[in-house]
C-alpha cells in the first residue's frame, strides 16, 4: 500500500468514526427528548388519575350539610332537588331499589315509607347523627351499616366504571360482587378499592387515623405519600388484618386484630381487649350522643376488657364499666358525664 492509499484509508476510518459519534448522539438526545415526553405524559395521566372524582368534589362542595350542624336531631336522607326525608329512629333500615327510582324506609318502630326519587343521577347524601345508627341497602345490593356521627354520599344507580362512595365516620361494608365494577370507598386522600368483601372502615374527622379492618375478601388501600411527587403507594391487606392509615404524615401500617372486636357495634355489642378508657369513652360518648369528660388526665389510660352490652341506658354501661375498672362518674344537670377517681368523686 502506497502513502497515497494509506493516506485515503486513514481519512475513511476518521470519518466513519466522526459519523458514528454523530449518530450516538443524535440517538441519545432522541431517547432523551422521547423520555422527557414520557416522563410528561405520564406524570399528566398520573395527576388525573389521582385528581378528586366527580363524588369527591360533590363531598367537598356539600360540606355545608354536616355531621356537627345535625348531631343533635334525627336520620336524615337528602335527595335531588333538595328534598330531604327525616326519620325519627335510633335505628332505621334504607333500601334502594335496583334501578335507583324508589327508596323503601323502615325504623325500629315499625313505620315504613316510599320515597319516589326524582332523578336517580344524582348523588344522595346520608346524615346519621351521634347517638342513632343506620342500615342501607345500595342499588347494587351492597349492604352498609353506619355508625353513630357518620356520613355516606353515594349515587342513586351506579353508571361509571367504578361504583364510588365517599364516607365520614365509621361503617361496615359487605359489598356486592362485581369483578367489571369495582366498589371503592373514598376519604380524603385515601381510597379503598375492593371488588366484594366485608370490611370495617374509621374515618371520623377528629381522629388522626383511618383504620380499615377486613373480614373477608382482600382490599386495597391507596393514599398519596408525602414524597416529593406526592406519589401514590397500595398496600393491600388479608382478612384479619387491620390498615392505618395516618392523616397527618401519609403512611399505612398493618398489623393482626381480632376483627369481631370491630364489627360488633353493628349487633349492639362493643368488644374490647386492654382498650384505654380514652378510647372506649370516645366509643360511648358516640353511641349514646353525650359528652364525657375526664377530671384528671392520667384516667384515660387505665385499660379495660370486656363486652358491653349497647342495649342498655349509658348509665348501665357506665356501671358495668365501673364494677371493673377504679372509677365513679356524674352526670351533670346538662348531660355532661364526668369521670374521676372513686376516692376523689363528690
Amino acid at each position: 500500500m502506497n502513502e497515497k492509499e494509506k493516506k485515503e484509508l486513514r481519512a475513511r476510518i476518521i470519518t466513519s468514526a466522526y459519523a458514528y459519534k454523530t449518530r450516538r448522539k443524535r440517538l441519545f438526545y432522541s431517547i432523551s427528548i422521547a423520555a422527557s415526553i414520557l416522563l410528561i405524559v405520564n406524570l399528566g395521566f398520573y395527576k388525573y388519575n389521582l385528581s378528586e372524582s366527580s363524588i369527591a368534589k360533590f363531598a367537598e362542595s356539600s360540606g355545608d350539610i354536616s355531621i356537627e350542624s345535625e348531631s343533635k336531631q334525627d336520620v336524615q336522607l337528602f335527595l335531588s332537588g333538595n328534598k330531604k326525608v327525616v326519620i325519627q329512629s335510633n335505628n332505621s333500615s334504607i333500601a334502594y331499589q335496583t334501578g335507583g327510582r324508589e327508596i323503601n324506609i323502615a325504623d325500629s318502630l315499625g313505620k315504613k315509607q316510599e320515597v319516589a326519587l326524582d332523578n336517580s343521577n344524582e348523588f344522595n347524601t346520608l346524615i346519621v347523627p351521634y347517638g342513632k345508627r343506620s342500615k342501607i341497602k345500595l342499588s347494587d345490593g351492597t349492604m352498609v351499616w353506619l355508625n353513630s356521627g357518620s356520613k355516606l354520599i353515594y349515587p342513586a344507580t351506579f353508571k361509571a366504571k367504578n361504583r364510588e362512595v365517599f364516607l365520614i365516620g365509621e361503617a361496615i361494608f359487605d359489598v356486592a360482587h362485581n369483578a367489571k365494577h369495582p366498589f371503592k370507598v373514598l376519604s380524603k386522600g385515601h381510597t379503598i378499592e375492593v371488588l366484594g368483601t366485608v370490611f370495617n372502615v374509621s374515618n371520623y374527622p377528629e381522629d388522626k387515623d383511618i383504620k380499615t379492618v377486613l373480614k373477608s375478601g382482600s382490599v386495597e388501600i391507596s393514599y398519596k405519600s408525602d414524597s416529593f411527587f406526592k406519589s401514590e403507594e397500595k398496600t393491600k391487606i388479608t382478612p384479619g388484618t387491620m390498615a392505618v392509615y395516618n392523616k397527618a404524615s401519609p403512611k399505612v401500617n398493618t398489623k393482626n386484630v381480632e376483627v369481631e372486636n370491630y364489627f360488633s357495634w353493628r349487633e349492639g355489642v362493643l368488644i374490647f381487649k386492654n382498650n384505654s378508657l380514652k378510647h372506649i369513652m370516645g366509643k360511648l360518648g358516640r353511641y349514646y350522643n353525650v359528652d364525657i369528660e375526664f377530671q384528671e388526665q392520667y384516667m384515660e389510660s387505665e385499660t379495660f376488657s370486656g363486652y358491653l352490652d349497647l342495649k342498655d341506658s349509658v348509665e348501665g354501661v357506665l356501671k358495668t364499666l365501673q364494677n371493673a375498672t377504679n372509677f365513679n362518674y356524674k352526670i351533670k344537670e346538662n348531660g355532661l358525664i364526668t369521670i374521676n377517681k372513686l376516692e376523689n368523686m363528690e
